[in-house]
């Protein structure tokens, strides 16, 4: 399975890129992610708990990332071992490009299966993967943009005269 999608995040490449980096974000962003260590230069270990059909499993496996190029592009690989459910490959390519004030992130993604949850059948498998990918980006996009609410307020002052609130990602930072 293969997909290809675009996010138009508010924020800038910098950013976008310091966050896809950072394992809390992409801990926070992923769904079912129950820990998330390591580097993006030695890789990540991750454990993640999902739902495909009927089958539940406790996916533990490594993240790596490579072909970097600083604030441009990364590909995002992973391979889990969900015990008996069966294991789960995919990766990400990774593109950021300026766009107006923020960035688009444009991806592709792949996704592999096998064991149990090879035997759900590929319509199963390929709509389980297109929603997971939606859901990370979507996590990730929103965890670098403020709230709606937040949004409405950007440009204002707030009654006790602070600056505006900011995404939790840029609170972090200081972004």
């Amino acid at each position: 399975m293969q997909l290809t999608d675009h996010r138009d995040i508010a924020a800038d490449p910098a950013t976008v890129w310091a966050a896809i980096l950072n394992p809390e974000v992409l801990k926070a962003c992923i769904p079912g992610c129950e820990s998330m260590t390591g580097t993006p230069e030695e890789g990540f270990e991750a454990v993640v708990v999902q739902k495909v059909g009927p089958v539940k499993a406790r996916f533990t496996g490594a993240v790596k990332l490579s072909d970097m190029v600083p604030g441009r592009s990364v590909n995002i690989t992973g391979e889990g071992k969900g015990g008996p459910a069966g294991f789960a490959k995919g990766g990400a390519k990774v593109d950021l490009a300026p766009e107006g004030a923020g960035t688009r992130l444009t991806y592709t993604v792949e996704a592999n299966v096998g064991g149990k949850l090879a035997q759900l059948g590929s319509r199963i498998i390929d709509g389980f993967a297109k929603k997971m990918a939606d859901q990370f980006f979507e996590n990730f996009k929103a965890a670098l943009e403020p709230a709606e609410a937040e949004a409405a307020v950007a440009d204002a002052v707030d009654a006790d005269g602070d600056a505006p609130k900011k995404g939790w990602f840029k609170r972090l930072t200081g972004g």
